[in-house]
């Protein structure tokens, strides 16, 4: 029953939903059919894995397969500018925040990328703030958490998961870019 429910589902379902569609099973048989559920198909040779995102439950497609599933789809993946990623990363790690706000840590007009954000479905208006020209405040929606792979807020890397990363990168490409000296010259000439 969880498997079918979630597999004709179109957002993750949360524990509590599946619950409440499946009156006739308490909250731990349903949980131990959820862990389950994710042990078979964490299996490499299964097309779909079960995924916990967004405060949920989803079958989600193995990521090796996007091309063959993107032919099904016809459409093309949703790529994101530097400008949307700065943007949606403030907004993701500030939240509530104001335009002002976001455009004083870019330093640049965001104008526009939040109305993009905005018509994607990443972002949503929050309210506004209660100071002079009462500025709309931003966040995160559900489907940010769903487009990447996200439980909740806390799983968004913190800054020194990030700096880690940073720095591994950084100590990578040096191992691989030449350096420019020259060749030592053989000593017999």
């Amino acid at each position: 029953m969880v498997e079918s429910v979630l597999f004709l589902a179109d957002a993750p379902v949360s524990l509590d939903r599946l619950c409440g569609i499946i009156e006739e099973y308490d909250r731990q048989d349903i949980r131990q059919a959820l862990e389950l559920l994710k042990e078979e198909y964490a299996l490499p040779e299964r097309g779909i894995f079960l995924a916990e995102v967004a405060g949920g439950y989803q079958f989600r497609t193995n990521p090796e397969n996007a091309g063959f599933i993107r032919r099904l789809a016809r459409t093309r993946a949703f790529k994101f500018s530097q400008s949307a990623l700065e943007t949606l990363a403030i907004i993701a790690y500030r939240q509530p925040i104001t335009r002002p706000e976001v455009e004083y840590l870019r330093g640049v007009d965001s104008g526009g990328v939040i109305k993009t954000l905005l018509e994607k479905k990443l972002i949503k208006i929050l309210g506004k703030k209660d100071v002079p020209g009462k500025p709309m405040i931003y966040g995160t929606t559900r489907e940010f958490l769903e487009t990447f792979n996200l439980r909740d807020l806390s799983s968004l890397p913190t800054l020194k998961e990030i700096q880690q990363l940073d720095e591994t990168s950084f100590s990578e490409q040096q191992q691989d870019l030449p350096l420019g000296l020259p060749e030592p010259a053989d000593e017999e000439e």
